[in-house]
């Protein structure tokens, strides 16, 4: 016979085995149903001319800067921009540069032994004007860096490689920032705007001195097989933040970093409602990663242009302070809506799913105090964690309930004597563990909607018991890991 404590690791090594195994069942389930908006993107496109950043005097010695070389060289190409585009290579080397704007119809290449440095002179990242929906820089009154990589009213844009490097250097910047001394908001790594058919693919980007990936009032934009690096103490180093965008594709990423791993955003506040573009059709999936201070899938605080039918599945989040976060509060105004998150394993979080109704950092004092978010059409569904903190903080607005906030198939091991904390929501649930807070412990009658993950909310299935189906027992790991757990 087995003692207790035996008996106990065997448990535990069982839960783990079928996290595992629930999450690739799930996986493979949803595959054929995501990433429709860019099936039609690749990082392959055959361009008829092509030059090495050589041609143009860069030398690759980590010392020598060379942003005249990718600017000579990027104005050079863009004479093919309507022959069929051109390819910009960079070979083996460390590559120092400063600021440089990308042009359409072209791929920057980059080969596995290949680095973009970042330089550390601030000078070199020039300063631009504030995003119109956000109204000054996001950390500083006033303008902003211009990113490492830039470009503005572009089509056909692909940045790619053999996993070659693009490192920002950025230890200087979050110094810069812990000691109060910047005068602008600090740059991303890559920031697009106002473009379409977007590819960034196969390729690591480290020490960003802010957010990695930032596409903003962009269409079709295609992010897979990225590694994304910076020290989990490092400030603000988002990994991808598309925002004010549609039709957007993010997948097989790993990523690991100082703040949110994948954010959706829309602007901020009174300059967010105003410019009025939403962040829509959003597909994010096979997705892992691990962030000491913030989220794995995060929507806001910024999301005043609205964000809606964003379907995110296959995630898997180790090691990080929340899993799940809706970011919002009153005076952000816009909508968070018809969102589906499914197939998600947490491993050592704090908090699995966390609607935070407070998030009150402005812009400035201009904003409308009265200008309320929407929150609604918000579903989770087959859910597995194993040392969590706490089940689920979900807390709306006095005046402004969040509404249709859906749960199925949550399992959860959670550490907290009370798992959840729930006010000033509305919503549904089935199978649930550990037990729901009793406002979202009603399930939906035939007239109520659930999020499907659809553009539209369909109507919500009722409640089927988990015997009646293998499906309903397969997606339902709290079925099976209660009947491993008691034999």
């Amino acid at each position: 016979m087995l003692n207790p404590r035996t008996k106990m690791s065997r448990s535990a090594s069982t839960f783990q085995v079928l996290l595992v195994f629930v999450t690739i069942v799930a996986q493979t389930q949803w595959a054929s149903v995501s990433g429709m908006y860019c099936n039609d993107l690749t990082p392959s496109v055959e361009r008829p001319h092509s030059a090495s950043i050589t041609d143009f005097g860069a030398v690759g010695d980590g010392v020598t800067l060379n942003t005249k070389a990718f600017q000579n060289a990027l104005f050079y190409l863009n004479s093919f921009a309507k022959k069929g585009g051109a390819q910009l290579f960079v070979p083996a080397g460390r590559w120092l540069t400063g600021s440089f704007s990308l042009i359409s119809h072209l791929t920057l290449s980059l080969d596995k032994d290949a680095v973009i440095l970042g330089s550390p002179d601030s000078s070199d990242w020039p300063v631009i004007d504030a995003l119109p929906s956000y109204g000054r820089g996001r950390e500083l009154p006033g303008k902003r860096h211009q990113s490492l990589i830039f470009g503005s009213n572009l089509t056909d844009v692909i940045i790619a490689g053999a996993n070659g490097t693009i490192d920002g250097q950025g230890a200087i910047w979050w110094d810069w920032f812990h000691n109060h001394t910047l005068n602008y908001t600090r740059p991303p790594l890559v920031e697009l705007m106002y473009s379409n058919r977007v590819v960034i693919s196969n390729l690591t980007f480290t020490n960003s001195p802010f957010w990695n990936i930032h596409p903003v009032y962009c269409s079709q934009v295609l992010v897979q097989h990225l590694t994304i690096l910076a020290p989990i103490s490092s400030p603000n180093t988002d990994g991808i933040d598309p925002d004010s965008s549609t039709n957007v594709c993010i997948e097989f990423c790993y990523i690991r970093n100082g703040d949110d791993i994948v954010v959706i955003k829309s602007g901020w506040d009174e300059y967010g409602i105003s410019f009025a573009h939403p962040s829509s059709n959003i597909s994010i999936r096979n997705i892992t990663g691990q962030t000491r201070n913030s989220a794995g899938i995060a929507f806001g605080s910024e999301m005043s242009g609205g964000i809606s039918d964003v379907r995110a599945e296959g995630i898997r989040i180790v090691n990080s302070l929340h899993g799940i976060r809706i970011k919002t509060a009153p005076g952000r105004g816009g909508y968070v809506r018809n969102v589906y998150v499914a197939d998600v394993s947490l491993d050592n979080v704090s908090i699995a799913i966390r609607i935070t109704g407070n998030y009150g950092e402005h812009p400035d004092e201009n904003y409308n105090k009265n200008a309320l978010p929407t929150i609604s059409n918000i579903t989770f569904k087959n859910i597995v964690g194993v040392n969590v903190g706490v089940a689920g903080m979900l807390q709306g607005i006095q005046g402004d309930n969040f509404s249709n906030i859906c749960l199925s198939n949550v399992s959860l091991s959670v550490r907290s004597t009370y798992p959840w904390n729930c006010s000033l929501v509305q919503g549904y649930s089935n199978y649930v563990s550990p037990e729901i807070c009793e406002q979202l412990r009603t399930n939906p009658g035939p007239e109520q909607v659930c999020y499907n993950g659809n553009s539209y909310p369909a109507a919500a299935a009722q409640p089927q018991s988990p015997q009646k189906s293998s499906a309903s027992r397969l997606l339902n790991p709290f079925v099976y890991i209660s009947w491993f757990l008691c034999r």
